[in-house]
């Protein structure tokens, strides 16, 4: 794995670190990993880590201890549409046996929560129940598969008597665990989701992808007044949330926004 970029020397390390909440948004949550790569540039500490769906998956690699720029790599050696194979079943259209085997290959077939190098929290949806479900011990695939699984495209994970999918159903912005931290450290939310006043919908798939954007940023307009600070690039709305083959733009525009957010986030540690 790759060394961790080198500490900013424009500030002192801070006591406080911050607690990030990652979305959820398809292929542009790849641009949760330009973020960690410019805070990690800058020096700024993250001390805690919350995510959901795609965010969740950027979360567990990169406290896992892979660098953001390893993580993209990885994706993009990945073909993403082989990882999905048909099943038909009850519940869904799709199979999650073989992305459950690509998690394995990289983060282990025993790995815990508790073994990662920073805390983090998973988010994801209890359709029995209607409520979201916090994970944040024990086995680290189970959950992180559950959070990911968007609903009716694929199968829900059954865990610990639990019929779970893609958290970002109810809390798009999983805020709330990081809320009730000791200390309360600052909360900076991570949105992926940007919306395009100008979008145009020739098809009904672009009608689809527009009506689960809609439902879902609805969720998440209670959690974004409760950061400390937003971030979410604007030239995000430009991307659709299955284009995985501009994963290198979408790091980009994580990246560059993020440090333009710099002397904001610093202020965050020296309140």
């Amino acid at each position: 794995m790759e060394p961790k970029a080198p500490l900013s020397t424009k500030h002192q390390a801070p006591s406080t670190k911050l607690a990030l909440a990652l979305s959820g948004g398809g292929a542009r949550g790849i641009a949760h990993l330009g973020v960690l790569a410019a805070l990690d540039e800058l020096g700024l500490p993250i001390g805690y880590l919350a995510g959901v769906s795609s965010g969740a998956i950027a979360g567990a690699f990169y406290a896992a201890g892979m660098s953001p720029r390893e993580i993209l790599r990885l994706l993009q050696a990945t073909n993403i549409v082989r990882l999905t194979r048909p099943v038909f079943g009850r519940h869904g259209l799709l199979g999650l046996t073989a992305i459950e085997a690509l998690l394995t290959r990289h983060l282990g077939t025993k790995l815990q929560f508790e073994d990662l190098r920073l805390p983090l929290v998973l988010a994801a949806t209890d359709l029995r129940a209607g409520e979201t479900v916090y994970f944040s011990a024990g086995p680290l695939v189970p959950p992180l598969l559950a959070s990911s699984a968007v609903p009716i495209l694929y199968r829900p994970v059954e865990y610990q008597g639990r019929l779970l999918v893609d958290g970002g159903l109810l809390e798009n912005l999983p805020v709330r665990p990081l809320l009730a931290l000791a200390g309360q450290p600052p909360v900076v939310g991570v949105h992926c989701n940007p919306l395009n006043p100008e979008a145009r919908l020739p098809t009904l798939r672009r009608v689809l992808e527009r009506t689960l954007q809609l439902a879902i940023n609805a969720n998440t307009r209670a959690s974004q007044q409760q950061c400390a600070l937003l971030l979410e690039p604007p030239a995000l709305r430009h991307f659709r949330p299955l284009g995985y083959r501009r994963a290198t733009e979408l790091f980009e525009v994580g990246y560059r926004h993020t440090l333009t957010q710099e002397a904001a986030l610093w202020a965050l540690l020296k309140k």
